[in-house]
């Protein structure tokens, strides 16, 4: 049985999604170099942690100012925090001296601490200021896009990142509402808008889950951020080191899926030219077969947060 240190405050607050199993398929090497590129409440670091030995190492980044200062608990001197998005984190081990790591982890999504405080706009269950922002020292807040965006780019926005069928109808009650001079500054006021416009839902899905999901997905450059961070990976991966991605929906597995896949194949060379040289694929092709693990029941039991959670492993040849 595994030794469990004590549980901070952070940890407590929030229930680490597949923490065991992203760690377990992690850490090839416990004296190696290993970065958490979404830090959040700190569950994997601490599981990463307590895997090293004391000549290993954890960075970890995050874009939220929140989870920056929940690092601050850890007191280890193994780690460091940067504030910084995850797109970033190729510059970030750079600024690090660090050229290549044994293991990269991604924990895609929101955190359960962003979907509890009604002031950060991301839940449609508490009214609050209809933030929605990942780093909320930049950008602009959903309720400020809502404020200037046309229907067509609103609908556009629901139908791509949300699969929303009623994109349009609700574009049109978002603008009109703002054309009246009552423009949606509040979650509750949005949810109250998307359950006025939405006939028919799923059983047991609250309306606005869809318009909810596809504006924090925009505001924060979700899908984005994620193509950037998988074109810096086989550069910053060594031979034998590891990518775990965690995603929550499908838009966000589809691209993980994709780049794994693309890589864990040969690429195609023409035999007719004269002194090909043989060339092998980037992943190990027989990890990538076996390597995608889903929650246990017990775990979804316990956390519902975790049922659409899919955890992705790729190993650098």
């Amino acid at each position: 049985m595994r030794e469990q240190a004590p549980k901070t405050s952070a940890e407590t607050a929030h229930r680490t999604v597949l923490l065991h199993e992203a760690v377990d398929q992690l850490i090839t090497d416990p004296e190696g170099i290993y970065l958490d590129a979404t830090f959040g409440r700190g569950g994997h670091s601490r599981e990463i942690l307590r895997r090293l030995s004391p000549a290993g190492r954890l960075i970890a980044i995050d874009r939220d100012p929140q989870a920056i200062e929940a690092a601050g608990e850890i007191r280890d001197p193994r780690f460091v925090i940067v504030h910084a998005p995850f797109a970033e984190f190729g510059r970030v081990l750079r600024e690090q001296g660090v050229s290549k790591a044994d293991g990269l982890l991604f924990d895609l999504g929101v955190s359960s601490p962003q979907l509890d405080q009604p002031e950060r706009g991301f839940s449609f269950r508490a009214d609050g200021p209809l933030d929605m922002r990942m780093d909320t020292s930049s950008g602009p807040t959903v309720a400020e896009y809502l404020a200037s965006a046309s229907q067509d780019e609103i609908a556009t926005v629901l139908r791509d990142y949300g699969n929303e069928r009623a994109a349009v109808q609700i574009a049109k009650k978002i603008v009109a509402r703002r054309d009246a001079g009552a423009p949606v500054a509040r979650s509750g006021e949005l949810a109250a808008l998307v359950a006025s416009a939405v006939k028919s839902r799923e059983p047991g899905q609250d309306p606005a889950t869809r318009t909810f999901q596809a504006l924090r997905i925009h505001v924060n450059a979700e899908l984005a951020q994620i193509e950037a961070a998988l074109s810096q990976v086989l550069d910053c991966l060594k031979p034998g080191g590891r990518l775990a991605v965690i995603s929550f929906h499908s838009l966000e597995d589809a691209l993980i899926k994709r780049f794994i896949q693309s890589h864990s194949r040969a690429p195609a060379v023409d035999r007719r030219q004269p002194f090909v040289p043989g060339v092998s694929a980037e992943f190990r092709p027989d990890l990538t077969e076996v390597a995608r693990l889903r929650p246990s029941a017990a775990e979804v039991a316990a956390n519902a947060r975790s049922r659409s959670a899919i955890l992705r492993v790729a190993q650098r040849a």
